[in-house]
Protein backbone atom coordinates (compact mmCIF):
# COMPACT_ATOMS: atom_id res chain seq x y z
CA UNK A 1 0.00 0.00 0.00
CA UNK A 2 1.24 3.51 -0.79
CA UNK A 3 2.43 6.01 1.80
CA UNK A 4 2.78 9.77 1.65
CA UNK A 5 6.34 9.26 2.86
CA UNK A 6 7.02 7.62 -0.52
CA UNK A 7 5.52 10.55 -2.48
CA UNK A 8 7.98 13.42 -3.08
CA UNK A 9 6.32 16.80 -2.52
CA UNK A 10 8.22 19.71 -4.05
CA UNK A 11 7.42 23.26 -3.01
CA UNK A 12 8.28 26.40 -4.96
CA UNK A 13 8.51 29.22 -2.47
CA UNK A 14 8.39 31.93 -5.13
CA UNK A 15 5.41 30.51 -7.00
CA UNK A 16 2.19 32.46 -7.47
CA UNK A 17 0.36 29.40 -6.14
CA UNK A 18 0.18 29.34 -2.34
CA UNK A 19 2.00 26.65 -0.38
CA UNK A 20 -1.23 24.97 0.87
CA UNK A 21 -2.51 24.71 -2.71
CA UNK A 22 0.80 23.26 -3.91
CA UNK A 23 0.69 20.60 -1.19
CA UNK A 24 -2.97 19.79 -1.82
CA UNK A 25 -2.43 19.55 -5.59
CA UNK A 26 0.42 17.05 -5.26
CA UNK A 27 -1.44 14.86 -2.74
CA UNK A 28 -4.53 15.00 -4.96
CA UNK A 29 -2.47 13.87 -7.97
CA UNK A 30 -1.02 10.96 -5.96
CA UNK A 31 -4.57 9.87 -5.07
CA UNK A 32 -5.81 10.20 -8.66
CA UNK A 33 -3.00 8.17 -10.22
CA UNK A 34 -3.19 5.42 -7.61
CA UNK A 35 0.02 6.04 -5.71
CA UNK A 36 -2.11 6.73 -2.62
CA UNK A 37 -4.94 4.18 -2.79
CA UNK A 38 -8.16 4.49 -0.75
CA UNK A 39 -7.59 3.80 2.92
CA UNK A 40 -3.97 4.95 2.95
CA UNK A 41 -3.05 6.63 6.20
CA UNK A 42 -1.68 10.17 5.92
CA UNK A 43 0.75 11.82 8.34
CA UNK A 44 -0.53 14.22 10.94
CA UNK A 45 -0.49 17.89 10.07
CA UNK A 46 2.35 18.37 12.56
CA UNK A 47 4.43 15.60 10.96
CA UNK A 48 3.66 16.87 7.45
CA UNK A 49 4.62 20.42 8.34
CA UNK A 50 7.88 19.25 9.89
CA UNK A 51 8.75 17.09 6.88
CA UNK A 52 8.11 19.93 4.42
CA UNK A 53 9.58 22.72 6.51
CA UNK A 54 6.37 24.75 6.66
CA UNK A 55 4.13 25.95 9.44
CA UNK A 56 1.42 23.67 10.79
CA UNK A 57 -1.20 26.16 9.56
CA UNK A 58 -0.01 25.57 5.98
CA UNK A 59 -0.44 21.81 6.40
CA UNK A 60 -3.87 22.32 8.02
CA UNK A 61 -5.01 24.49 5.11
CA UNK A 62 -3.90 21.85 2.57
CA UNK A 63 -5.77 19.09 4.42
CA UNK A 64 -8.85 21.32 4.72
CA UNK A 65 -8.97 21.74 0.94
CA UNK A 66 -8.64 17.98 0.34
CA UNK A 67 -11.25 17.19 2.99
CA UNK A 68 -13.71 19.65 1.45
CA UNK A 69 -13.20 18.03 -1.95
CA UNK A 70 -13.84 14.55 -0.52
CA UNK A 71 -10.37 13.14 -1.13
CA UNK A 72 -9.46 12.57 2.52
CA UNK A 73 -11.35 11.83 5.72
CA UNK A 74 -10.63 12.06 9.41
CA UNK A 75 -11.21 9.10 11.71
CA UNK A 76 -11.82 9.93 15.35
CA UNK A 77 -8.86 8.94 17.46
CA UNK A 78 -7.05 7.39 14.51
CA UNK A 79 -5.88 10.12 12.16
CA UNK A 80 -6.35 11.19 8.56
CA UNK A 81 -6.81 8.77 5.64
CA UNK A 82 -7.46 8.80 1.91
CA UNK A 83 -11.24 8.50 1.60
CA UNK A 84 -12.31 4.87 1.42
CA UNK A 85 -15.41 5.47 -0.70
CA UNK A 86 -13.67 7.04 -3.68
CA UNK A 87 -14.82 5.70 -7.06
CA UNK A 88 -12.26 3.71 -9.09
CA UNK A 89 -9.71 6.19 -10.31
CA UNK A 90 -7.94 5.21 -13.56
CA UNK A 91 -4.29 6.09 -13.88
CA UNK A 92 -4.03 8.99 -16.33
CA UNK A 93 -2.28 8.24 -19.59
CA UNK A 94 1.20 9.63 -20.05
CA UNK A 95 1.34 12.64 -22.35
CA UNK A 96 2.18 11.64 -25.93
CA UNK A 97 5.75 12.19 -27.07
CA UNK A 98 6.14 14.88 -29.67
CA UNK A 99 8.61 12.65 -31.51
CA UNK A 100 9.69 9.04 -31.34
CA UNK A 101 12.70 8.63 -29.10
CA UNK A 102 15.91 7.79 -30.95
CA UNK A 103 16.37 4.63 -28.89
CA UNK A 104 12.94 3.36 -30.00
CA UNK A 105 13.22 4.01 -33.72
CA UNK A 106 14.79 0.75 -34.90
CA UNK A 107 12.41 -2.22 -34.75
CA UNK A 108 13.40 -5.21 -32.65
CA UNK A 109 12.00 -8.73 -32.52
CA UNK A 110 9.65 -8.35 -29.57
CA UNK A 111 7.09 -11.17 -29.18
CA UNK A 112 3.43 -10.35 -29.49
CA UNK A 113 1.33 -10.49 -26.34
CA UNK A 114 -0.34 -13.83 -25.66
CA UNK A 115 -4.14 -13.50 -25.91
CA UNK A 116 -5.71 -13.48 -22.47
CA UNK A 117 -7.62 -16.53 -21.36
CA UNK A 118 -11.37 -16.20 -21.07
CA UNK A 119 -12.75 -16.38 -17.52
CA UNK A 120 -14.18 -19.86 -17.20
CA UNK A 121 -12.99 -20.70 -20.71
CA UNK A 122 -11.00 -23.67 -21.99
CA UNK A 123 -7.60 -22.81 -23.49
CA UNK A 124 -5.78 -25.41 -25.59
CA UNK A 125 -2.43 -23.75 -24.86
CA UNK A 126 0.76 -25.19 -26.34
CA UNK A 127 3.63 -26.02 -24.00
CA UNK A 128 1.45 -26.21 -20.89
CA UNK A 129 2.15 -29.35 -18.80
CA UNK A 130 0.22 -30.67 -15.81
CA UNK A 131 1.52 -30.80 -12.24
CA UNK A 132 -0.76 -33.72 -11.40
CA UNK A 133 1.96 -36.40 -11.90
CA UNK A 134 4.41 -34.57 -9.63
CA UNK A 135 4.69 -36.12 -6.17
CA UNK A 136 4.12 -33.36 -3.64
CA UNK A 137 5.81 -35.42 -0.92
CA UNK A 138 8.93 -35.95 -3.03
CA UNK A 139 9.06 -32.30 -4.07
CA UNK A 140 8.75 -31.14 -0.46
CA UNK A 141 11.42 -33.58 0.73
CA UNK A 142 13.95 -32.50 -1.89
CA UNK A 143 13.38 -28.81 -1.30
CA UNK A 144 13.62 -29.26 2.48
CA UNK A 145 17.04 -30.81 1.98
CA UNK A 146 18.16 -27.96 -0.28
CA UNK A 147 16.88 -25.37 2.20
CA UNK A 148 18.85 -26.99 5.04
CA UNK A 149 22.10 -25.83 3.41
CA UNK A 150 23.16 -22.22 3.21
CA UNK A 151 23.64 -20.94 -0.34
CA UNK A 152 27.16 -20.17 -1.57
CA UNK A 153 28.56 -16.86 -0.40
CA UNK A 154 29.58 -15.95 -3.93
CA UNK A 155 28.53 -16.68 -7.48
CA UNK A 156 28.24 -20.27 -8.61
CA UNK A 157 29.85 -21.76 -11.72
CA UNK A 158 28.65 -20.10 -14.90
CA UNK A 159 28.39 -23.50 -16.56
CA UNK A 160 25.96 -24.64 -13.88
CA UNK A 161 26.00 -26.71 -10.71
CA UNK A 162 28.37 -29.71 -11.16
CA UNK A 163 25.87 -32.09 -9.57
CA UNK A 164 23.11 -31.09 -11.99
CA UNK A 165 25.40 -31.23 -15.01
CA UNK A 166 26.48 -34.74 -14.04
CA UNK A 167 22.87 -35.80 -13.47
CA UNK A 168 21.75 -34.43 -16.85
CA UNK A 169 24.68 -36.04 -18.67
CA UNK A 170 23.79 -39.40 -17.15
CA UNK A 171 20.11 -38.93 -18.00
CA UNK A 172 20.85 -38.04 -21.63
CA UNK A 173 23.23 -40.96 -22.05
CA UNK A 174 20.71 -43.40 -20.61
CA UNK A 175 17.44 -42.16 -22.14
CA UNK A 176 18.42 -40.36 -25.36
CA UNK A 177 21.74 -41.93 -26.32
CA UNK A 178 23.47 -38.54 -26.41
CA UNK A 179 27.19 -39.15 -25.76
CA UNK A 180 28.19 -36.48 -23.26
CA UNK A 181 29.82 -35.95 -19.90
CA UNK A 182 29.30 -33.24 -17.26
CA UNK A 183 31.85 -30.97 -18.94
CA UNK A 184 29.81 -31.03 -22.15
CA UNK A 185 26.70 -29.60 -20.44
CA UNK A 186 25.86 -25.95 -19.70
CA UNK A 187 22.81 -25.08 -17.58
CA UNK A 188 20.63 -22.24 -18.90
CA UNK A 189 17.51 -20.34 -17.89
CA UNK A 190 15.24 -22.42 -20.09
CA UNK A 191 15.60 -23.70 -23.64
CA UNK A 192 15.11 -20.31 -25.24
CA UNK A 193 18.12 -18.86 -23.42
CA UNK A 194 20.13 -21.80 -24.72
CA UNK A 195 19.02 -20.96 -28.26
CA UNK A 196 19.82 -17.29 -27.70
CA UNK A 197 23.32 -18.05 -26.38
CA UNK A 198 24.05 -20.37 -29.30
CA UNK A 199 22.76 -17.86 -31.84
CA UNK A 200 24.86 -15.05 -30.42
CA UNK A 201 27.90 -17.30 -30.19
CA UNK A 202 27.68 -18.21 -33.87
CA UNK A 203 25.78 -15.61 -35.89
CA UNK A 204 26.80 -12.14 -37.02
CA UNK A 205 24.61 -9.57 -38.79
CA UNK A 206 23.97 -10.71 -42.34
CA UNK A 207 24.62 -14.40 -41.71
CA UNK A 208 21.91 -16.77 -42.89
CA UNK A 209 19.94 -18.85 -40.37
CA UNK A 210 17.40 -21.48 -41.38
CA UNK A 211 14.26 -22.18 -39.39
CA UNK A 212 11.25 -24.44 -39.83
CA UNK A 213 8.20 -22.81 -41.41
CA UNK A 214 5.84 -23.03 -39.67
CA UNK A 215 8.03 -23.00 -36.61
CA UNK A 216 8.66 -21.78 -33.09
CA UNK A 217 8.05 -17.99 -33.21
CA UNK A 218 10.17 -17.22 -30.14
CA UNK A 219 13.19 -18.98 -31.62
CA UNK A 220 12.58 -17.11 -34.87
CA UNK A 221 12.63 -13.78 -33.06
CA UNK A 222 15.76 -14.75 -31.13
CA UNK A 223 17.56 -15.40 -34.40
CA UNK A 224 16.31 -12.08 -35.75
CA UNK A 225 17.86 -10.18 -32.83
CA UNK A 226 21.31 -11.23 -34.05
CA UNK A 227 20.74 -9.46 -37.36
CA UNK A 228 20.77 -12.76 -39.23
CA UNK A 229 18.82 -13.23 -42.46
CA UNK A 230 16.15 -15.87 -41.88
CA UNK A 231 15.73 -18.72 -44.35
CA UNK A 232 12.31 -20.37 -43.95
CA UNK A 233 12.30 -24.09 -44.72
CA UNK A 234 8.98 -25.87 -45.30
CA UNK A 235 7.79 -28.77 -43.16
CA UNK A 236 5.70 -31.75 -44.24
CA UNK A 237 4.55 -34.95 -42.54
CA UNK A 238 8.17 -36.19 -42.28
CA UNK A 239 9.45 -32.97 -40.72
CA UNK A 240 11.88 -30.41 -42.12
CA UNK A 241 12.27 -30.74 -45.88
CA UNK A 242 16.05 -31.02 -45.96
CA UNK A 243 16.11 -30.91 -49.77
CA UNK A 244 14.82 -27.32 -49.55
CA UNK A 245 17.86 -26.08 -47.62
CA UNK A 246 20.03 -23.78 -49.75
CA UNK A 247 23.39 -25.15 -50.79
CA UNK A 248 26.75 -23.75 -51.82
CA UNK A 249 27.50 -20.15 -50.89
CA UNK A 250 23.88 -19.59 -49.86
CA UNK A 251 23.91 -22.38 -47.27
CA UNK A 252 22.77 -21.10 -43.86
CA UNK A 253 25.38 -21.00 -41.13
CA UNK A 254 22.86 -22.28 -38.57
CA UNK A 255 19.73 -24.44 -38.76
CA UNK A 256 17.22 -24.54 -35.90
CA UNK A 257 15.07 -27.68 -35.84
CA UNK A 258 12.62 -29.47 -33.51
CA UNK A 259 12.89 -33.08 -34.75
CA UNK A 260 11.24 -35.03 -31.91
CA UNK A 261 7.87 -33.26 -32.06
CA UNK A 262 7.95 -30.46 -34.59
CA UNK A 263 6.72 -27.17 -33.20
CA UNK A 264 3.93 -26.61 -34.08
CA UNK A 265 2.79 -29.35 -36.51
CA UNK A 266 3.72 -32.16 -34.13
CA UNK A 267 5.35 -34.42 -36.75
CA UNK A 268 8.65 -36.24 -36.25
CA UNK A 269 11.70 -35.82 -38.47
CA UNK A 270 12.19 -39.15 -40.22
CA UNK A 271 15.43 -41.07 -39.75
CA UNK A 272 16.28 -40.66 -43.44
CA UNK A 273 15.94 -36.89 -43.17
CA UNK A 274 17.93 -36.82 -39.94
CA UNK A 275 20.82 -38.47 -41.74
CA UNK A 276 20.40 -36.15 -44.74
CA UNK A 277 20.42 -33.09 -42.49
CA UNK A 278 23.62 -34.23 -40.78
CA UNK A 279 25.25 -34.83 -44.16
CA UNK A 280 24.13 -31.40 -45.40
CA UNK A 281 25.57 -29.75 -42.26
CA UNK A 282 28.89 -31.60 -42.69
CA UNK A 283 29.18 -30.61 -46.34
CA UNK A 284 28.47 -26.94 -45.63
CA UNK A 285 30.19 -26.68 -42.23
CA UNK A 286 26.94 -25.49 -40.64
CA UNK A 287 25.66 -25.82 -37.09
CA UNK A 288 22.42 -27.65 -36.30
CA UNK A 289 20.63 -26.43 -33.17
CA UNK A 290 18.52 -29.40 -32.11
CA UNK A 291 15.72 -28.41 -29.75
CA UNK A 292 14.62 -31.80 -28.40
CA UNK A 293 11.19 -30.41 -27.60
CA UNK A 294 8.64 -32.88 -26.17
CA UNK A 295 10.97 -35.88 -26.60
CA UNK A 296 10.03 -37.34 -23.20
CA UNK A 297 6.47 -38.18 -24.20
CA UNK A 298 5.96 -40.79 -26.93
CA UNK A 299 2.79 -42.75 -27.67
CA UNK A 300 2.35 -45.74 -29.98
CA UNK A 301 5.65 -44.99 -31.68
CA UNK A 302 9.24 -46.13 -31.11
CA UNK A 303 11.79 -43.48 -30.09
CA UNK A 304 13.91 -41.96 -32.83
CA UNK A 305 17.56 -41.16 -32.13
CA UNK A 306 18.28 -37.46 -31.63
CA UNK A 307 20.54 -35.78 -34.13
CA UNK A 308 23.12 -35.36 -31.39
CA UNK A 309 23.28 -39.14 -30.98
CA UNK A 310 23.87 -39.61 -34.72
CA UNK A 311 26.36 -36.76 -35.09
CA UNK A 312 29.97 -37.83 -35.66
CA UNK A 313 31.46 -34.48 -36.62
CA UNK A 314 30.42 -32.05 -33.88
CA UNK A 315 27.82 -30.32 -36.07
CA UNK A 316 24.96 -30.48 -33.52
CA UNK A 317 24.23 -28.36 -30.44
CA UNK A 318 21.60 -30.17 -28.39
CA UNK A 319 19.04 -28.17 -26.35
CA UNK A 320 16.72 -29.52 -23.65
CA UNK A 321 14.53 -28.17 -20.87
CA UNK A 322 12.59 -29.11 -17.75
CA UNK A 323 9.73 -26.79 -18.76
CA UNK A 324 7.57 -29.41 -20.43
CA UNK A 325 8.48 -32.45 -18.37
CA UNK A 326 7.97 -30.57 -15.06
CA UNK A 327 6.92 -26.91 -15.22
CA UNK A 328 8.06 -23.79 -17.12
CA UNK A 329 8.17 -21.87 -13.83
CA UNK A 330 11.51 -23.51 -12.94
CA UNK A 331 13.24 -21.73 -15.85
CA UNK A 332 15.95 -24.35 -16.23
CA UNK A 333 17.24 -25.73 -19.50
CA UNK A 334 20.54 -27.08 -20.76
CA UNK A 335 22.64 -27.45 -23.87
CA UNK A 336 25.26 -29.91 -25.03
CA UNK A 337 27.83 -28.86 -27.62
CA UNK A 338 31.47 -29.04 -28.61
CA UNK A 339 34.03 -27.65 -26.19
CA UNK A 340 34.99 -24.77 -28.50
CA UNK A 341 31.36 -23.68 -28.85
CA UNK A 342 30.68 -24.07 -25.13
CA UNK A 343 33.58 -21.73 -24.33
CA UNK A 344 31.81 -18.97 -26.26
CA UNK A 345 28.45 -19.86 -24.72
CA UNK A 346 29.84 -19.65 -21.18
CA UNK A 347 31.30 -16.19 -21.80
CA UNK A 348 27.93 -15.00 -23.11
CA UNK A 349 26.07 -16.67 -20.24
CA UNK A 350 28.22 -14.75 -17.76
CA UNK A 351 27.14 -11.49 -19.41
CA UNK A 352 23.47 -12.52 -19.48
CA UNK A 353 22.85 -13.59 -15.87
CA UNK A 354 26.10 -15.17 -14.62
CA UNK A 355 24.39 -18.42 -13.66
CA UNK A 356 21.00 -20.05 -13.21
CA UNK A 357 19.38 -20.08 -9.76
CA UNK A 358 21.52 -22.17 -7.37
CA UNK A 359 18.74 -23.68 -5.18
CA UNK A 360 16.67 -24.66 -8.22
CA UNK A 361 19.71 -26.35 -9.76
CA UNK A 362 20.41 -28.26 -6.53
CA UNK A 363 16.80 -29.41 -6.23
CA UNK A 364 16.76 -30.63 -9.84
CA UNK A 365 20.11 -32.38 -9.39
CA UNK A 366 18.62 -34.44 -6.57
CA UNK A 367 15.39 -34.98 -8.48
CA UNK A 368 17.23 -36.38 -11.50
CA UNK A 369 20.04 -38.31 -9.79
CA UNK A 370 17.71 -40.09 -7.34
CA UNK A 371 15.51 -41.43 -10.13
CA UNK A 372 12.54 -39.19 -9.34
CA UNK A 373 12.54 -37.69 -12.84
CA UNK A 374 12.23 -41.14 -14.43
CA UNK A 375 9.36 -42.05 -12.10
CA UNK A 376 7.67 -38.71 -12.77
CA UNK A 377 7.92 -39.22 -16.54
CA UNK A 378 6.32 -42.65 -16.26
CA UNK A 379 3.38 -41.23 -14.30
CA UNK A 380 3.10 -38.31 -16.72
CA UNK A 381 3.06 -40.59 -19.76
CA UNK A 382 0.07 -42.49 -18.38
CA UNK A 383 -1.75 -39.25 -17.60
CA UNK A 384 -1.06 -37.65 -20.97
CA UNK A 385 -1.93 -40.85 -22.84
CA UNK A 386 -5.41 -40.68 -21.33
CA UNK A 387 -5.78 -36.99 -22.22
CA UNK A 388 -4.52 -37.71 -25.72
CA UNK A 389 -7.10 -40.47 -26.11
CA UNK A 390 -9.86 -38.12 -24.92
CA UNK A 391 -8.75 -35.51 -27.48
CA UNK A 392 -8.70 -38.02 -30.32
CA UNK A 393 -12.08 -39.51 -29.43
CA UNK A 394 -13.63 -36.08 -28.93
CA UNK A 395 -12.61 -34.96 -32.42
CA UNK A 396 -13.57 -38.21 -34.17
CA UNK A 397 -16.93 -36.80 -35.44
CA UNK A 398 -15.15 -34.25 -37.68
CA UNK A 399 -12.97 -36.77 -39.47
CA UNK A 400 -14.69 -35.84 -42.74
CA UNK A 401 -13.64 -32.18 -42.41
CA UNK A 402 -10.36 -32.46 -40.51
CA UNK A 403 -7.41 -34.75 -39.81
CA UNK A 404 -5.44 -34.97 -36.56
CA UNK A 405 -1.63 -34.96 -36.74
CA UNK A 406 1.17 -35.17 -34.17
CA UNK A 407 -0.32 -37.62 -31.68
CA UNK A 408 2.74 -39.90 -31.74
CA UNK A 409 4.58 -37.67 -29.27
CA UNK A 410 4.38 -34.51 -27.22
CA UNK A 411 1.59 -32.61 -25.53
CA UNK A 412 -0.14 -30.99 -28.48
CA UNK A 413 -1.64 -31.99 -31.81
CA UNK A 414 -2.43 -30.29 -35.11
CA UNK A 415 -5.96 -30.53 -36.50
CA UNK A 416 -5.65 -29.91 -40.24
CA UNK A 417 -8.86 -28.62 -41.78
CA UNK A 418 -10.23 -29.62 -45.15
CA UNK A 419 -9.87 -27.18 -48.08
CA UNK A 420 -12.44 -24.42 -47.92
CA UNK A 421 -12.54 -24.20 -44.13
CA UNK A 422 -10.88 -21.19 -42.47
CA UNK A 423 -8.89 -21.88 -39.31
CA UNK A 424 -9.16 -18.23 -38.29
CA UNK A 425 -12.94 -18.42 -38.64
CA UNK A 426 -13.13 -21.63 -36.60
CA UNK A 427 -10.92 -20.13 -33.88
CA UNK A 428 -13.04 -16.97 -33.70
CA UNK A 429 -16.31 -18.88 -33.40
CA UNK A 430 -14.81 -21.24 -30.82
CA UNK A 431 -13.55 -18.31 -28.76
CA UNK A 432 -17.04 -16.81 -28.79
CA UNK A 433 -18.16 -20.08 -27.17
CA UNK A 434 -15.41 -20.07 -24.54
CA UNK A 435 -12.73 -22.19 -26.22
CA UNK A 436 -9.29 -20.78 -27.16
CA UNK A 437 -7.20 -22.40 -29.90
CA UNK A 438 -4.29 -21.20 -32.03
CA UNK A 439 -3.93 -21.19 -35.79
CA UNK A 440 -0.79 -21.44 -37.92
CA UNK A 441 -0.80 -17.72 -38.69
CA UNK A 442 1.31 -16.86 -35.64
CA UNK A 443 3.80 -19.65 -36.43
CA UNK A 444 4.33 -19.01 -40.13
CA UNK A 445 6.63 -16.46 -41.71
CA UNK A 446 4.26 -15.89 -44.62
CA UNK A 447 0.76 -17.05 -45.42
CA UNK A 448 0.24 -20.57 -43.99
CA UNK A 449 0.18 -23.28 -46.64
CA UNK A 450 -2.43 -25.26 -44.72
CA UNK A 451 -5.41 -24.45 -42.54
CA UNK A 452 -5.64 -25.95 -39.09
CA UNK A 453 -5.82 -25.61 -35.32
CA UNK A 454 -3.11 -26.22 -32.72
CA UNK A 455 -4.42 -28.05 -29.67
CA UNK A 456 -2.31 -28.22 -26.53
CA UNK A 457 -3.95 -30.71 -24.19
CA UNK A 458 -1.29 -31.39 -21.53
CA UNK A 459 -2.53 -28.80 -19.05
CA UNK A 460 -6.26 -29.57 -19.38
CA UNK A 461 -8.39 -31.94 -17.34
CA UNK A 462 -10.31 -34.72 -19.09
CA UNK A 463 -13.66 -32.97 -18.76
CA UNK A 464 -12.19 -29.75 -20.16
CA UNK A 465 -10.82 -31.61 -23.17
CA UNK A 466 -14.19 -33.29 -23.72
CA UNK A 467 -16.13 -30.02 -23.48
CA UNK A 468 -13.61 -28.12 -25.58
CA UNK A 469 -13.54 -30.70 -28.37
CA UNK A 470 -17.34 -30.75 -28.44
CA UNK A 471 -17.35 -27.01 -29.12
CA UNK A 472 -14.81 -27.50 -31.90
CA UNK A 473 -16.86 -30.34 -33.38
CA UNK A 474 -19.96 -28.15 -33.38
CA UNK A 475 -18.18 -25.21 -35.02
CA UNK A 476 -16.37 -27.28 -37.66
CA UNK A 477 -19.53 -29.23 -38.48
CA UNK A 478 -21.54 -26.05 -38.92
CA UNK A 479 -18.92 -24.47 -41.18
CA UNK A 480 -18.35 -27.72 -43.07
CA UNK A 481 -22.04 -28.21 -43.81
CA UNK A 482 -22.40 -24.57 -44.85
CA UNK A 483 -19.42 -24.92 -47.20
CA UNK A 484 -20.81 -28.15 -48.68
CA UNK A 485 -24.09 -26.46 -49.64
CA UNK A 486 -22.40 -23.66 -51.57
Amino acid sequence: MGSLADIPIRLERGSEQSLPRQIAAQIRRAILDGRLPPGSRLPSTRALAQALGVSRNVALAAYDDLHAEGYIEGRHGSGTYVASDLPPLPRPAAPPLRHKARWLRDPVAIPEAVPADLPGGIAFRLGQPSLAPLSRETWRRIWSRVASDLPPAGYGPVEGDPQLRAAIAGHLNRTRGVPCGPDDVVITAGAIQAVMLLARAVLQPGDRAAIEDPGYPTARRVLMTTGAALVPVPVDHDGLRVECLPTGRNAPLLVYVTPSHQYPLGVRLSVARRLSLLEWAREHDSLIVEDDYDSEFRFDAPPLPPLAALDEHGQVAYVGTFSKVLTPSLRVGYLVASRALLDRVVRLKRLADYHTSWPVQRALAAFVSEGELDRHIQRARRLYAERRRTLREGLAPVIGWARLWGLEAGLHAFLELAPGLSAVRVAALARARGVIVSTLDDFSIGEPERQGLLLGYGGLELDEIARGTQVLVDVITELGEAHATK
